[in-house]
């Protein structure tokens, strides 16, 4: 089939690398422009821009796909279908009414729960205890069309983010392999969504960092499994900001929400409704990520002493 291929981070790198070896002849990939990154703010390629270059696919970056140029671009490669896995841009009507088996998306979670920019952040945060990705027809709306094809998976307990990221971006490609198979033999049947069933997942942003040690455990260790490893759960000891990179769920515990309850050789600290979390990693800002039994080595932090939350 040919198909011109829209994707930009790590996650979508499985779906393109499958197409090629299942023969597809990708005509085009369209990317996210080039971004600077780092300290020195050098112009760096997405992901998907490097695959497609190691594979000698042609690779197209518009800042927009709402102009006559892209469209006319696009008409000429006449592709049959569009893969868009996390490309971060909107398609307009005319590109989505394009292709001869329309424009299919691979979403990371079990639509319609989970519409939007971090569903994958979101189920974790929220406790999920499984989820996994739907392929769709796409239509104009965010994460709204017809269903194709779904794969479930248990989300781990102690699971972050970025392992979870990357499960789900292999799954991804599998489903991304056999939704085009089925379209092709026809033999796959669109299933509408459930709009009642829905609710949105917006993009994870610096605001939801800060620890409330009055949450549950359950709920701190959720929400710093879930942060991480892009951002960081945050919380102030002794004057200073520490980042909180992962977190074991403990049990019950007597403390007030925030106190340390036991310092050495593990690192506990109580939470609300008489609960506690094991820090397993954390970083003073600007310092490297150490286990805890190291980091309480070189840092006094005192039975009893206090986390606190960092006013939003």
């Amino acid at each position: 089939m040919n198909i011109v291929f829209m994707g930009t981070p790590e996650f979508a790198v499985p779906c393109l690398e499958r197409l090629i070896n299942d023969d597809h002849n990708i005509s085009a990939v369209f990317t996210q422009p080039d971004k600077p990154k780092g300290r020195g703010n050098i112009l760096t390629s997405s992901p998907v821009k490097m695959k497609a270059a190691e594979n000698k696919i042609t690779v197209l970056q518009p800042i927009t796909l709402r102009n006559d140029e892209t469209y006319q671009l696009l008409k000429k490669l006449s592709p049959e279908l569009i893969a868009v896995v996390a490309y971060g841009k909107i398609l307009p009507a005319e590109i989505i009414s394009l292709p001869k088996y329309g424009c299919v998306n691979i979403h990371a979670s079990l639509l319609p729960k989970y519409r939007g920019a971090a569903p994958i952040q979101w189920s974790i945060i929220n406790g999920e205890s499984e989820t996994g990705v739907t392929s769709i027809l796409m239509d104009e709306g965010i994460d709204t069309g017809d269903m194709l094809l779904s794969e479930q998976t248990e989300i781990g307990e102690n699971e972050n983010s970025g392992e979870l990221f990357n499960r789900l971006s292999f799954i991804g490609a599998d489903i991304m392999s056999k939704t085009i198979m089925r379209l092709q033999a026809g033999t796959i049947s669109p299933i509408k969504q459930d709009d009642n069933l829905a609710n949105y997942a917006p993009m994870i942003t610096k605001t939801l960092c800060p620890i409330n040690w009055k949450d549950s455990a359950q709920k701190v260790h959720n929400l710093i499994r879930g942060l991480a490893p892009l951002l960081s759960a945050t919380a102030i000891i002794n004057g200073k900001v520490i980042k909180i990179h992962s977190s074991k769920y403990f049990g019950g515990s007597i403390g007030r929400p925030g106190e340390v309850i036991e310092n050495y050789p593990r690192l506990l600290v109580a939470c609300g409704a008489g609960s506690a979390i094991e820090i397993l990693t954390l970083q003073v800002e600007g310092k490297r990520v150490m286990p805890a039994n190291e980091f309480m080595r070189g840092h006094r932090i005192e039975k009893g002493s206090l986390f606190e939350s960092i006013p939003v």
